[in-house]
């Protein structure tokens, strides 16, 4: 099943030209995908609907999520259109599945009083704080995503211009920063990142962990979670926080869609318009909890 996997693998990079995330997530279902054919002896090529059906109960059977699932699908989809470019199938056998659909849940935004709160925890005083202020800044005055955020070189960042040169391997963008999110940066590069790593070539991370090495998104994973307890915020916050917090405060200020569009980086305007759905929430919020007869 190795060779299969290969293949898929130079099909995602060469043809897809995918992300690195989405790459490991693919892969990584697929490879799960496969060591289920290999159980039930049966080759890639010979697997029907039916194959999948089944391969969807087992994932069902063993307390997987819907979103998880379709996920799953989703990569499995992907596998198969290879094997189509391939010429190792005639037609994708998970086409036609049907998953039972569940409502997406709508992402979870801080007000703008929890970000001043979640960026006023780092203690500056010391490399590390230093550094975490500089990414939650980041984060937070571009709306890029975690994987882009790490990625950065520091040749990536002109602070000089106010600007971020981002390459998420589909297109490459330039999005504007604030300038306190300048000045944490600049303080970051100047006093903290030369007592962690003596490394300091363009084409060097931008952000490392304490052992001069790239951050990684599990680290930023850790560090967002540890300053949003420390900060006493109730909310459920994900990696993606942030950069949703980040678009829907400039469309509750009167952003152009279109402008949010490129500055998240999304392909498609229907992937920028669930912001309009929490913005429509939003208001309905403030309006129960603010106007004197709501609560009759």
């Amino acid at each position: 099943m190795e060779n299969y996997l290969a293949a898929f693998q130079s099909y995602l990079s060469d043809q897809k030209k995918v992300s690195q995330n989405t790459l490991e997530s693919y892969l990584r279902d697929t490879e799960h995908f496969l060591l289920f054919l290999t159980e039930k002896g049966l080759a890639p090529e010979a697997v029907t609907e039916e194959d999948l059906e089944n391969y969807a109960a087992e994932l069902c059977r063993i307390g997987k999520s819907s979103a998880t699932i379709s996920r799953k699908f989703a990569s499995i989809r992907c596998f198969y259109q290879c094997l189509t470019v391939l010429g190792l199938v005639s037609e994708n056998p998970a086409k036609r599945i049907k998953l039972d659909r569940t409502e997406k849940k709508l992402p979870q935004i801080l007000s703008s009083q929890e970000i001043d709160l979640l960026l006023s925890q780092p203690d500056t005083r010391g490399p590390k704080g230093c550094r975490d202020k500089a990414m939650l800044e980041l984060l937070y005055a571009t709306g890029i995503r975690v994987t882009e955020l790490i990625e950065l070189n520091i040749r990536d960042v002109n602070l000089r211009a106010g600007m971020l040169y981002c390459n998420n391997g589909r297109n490459r963008r330039t999005v504007p920063i604030y300038p306190t999110a300048v000045t944490a940066v600049s303080d970051y590069l100047v006093r903290a990142r030369t007592q962690l790593t003596d490394d300091l070539g363009g084409q060097s991370p931008l952000f490392v962990n304490l052992s001069g090495n790239r951050m990684t998104r599990q680290g930023f994973w850790k560090i967002i979670k540890s300053y949003a307890e420390q900060a006493h915020i109730a909310k459920e916050i994900t990696p993606h926080t942030l950069r949703h917090s980040f678009a829907l405060h400039l469309l509750e200020n009167g952003a152009d869609l279109k402008d949010i569009q490129v500055m998240l980086g999304h392909l498609d305007i229907s992937s920028t318009q669930v912001y309009l759905q929490l913005m429509d929430n939003h208001f309905k919020e403030v309006y129960n909890n603010c106007h004197p007869r709501a609560k009759f």
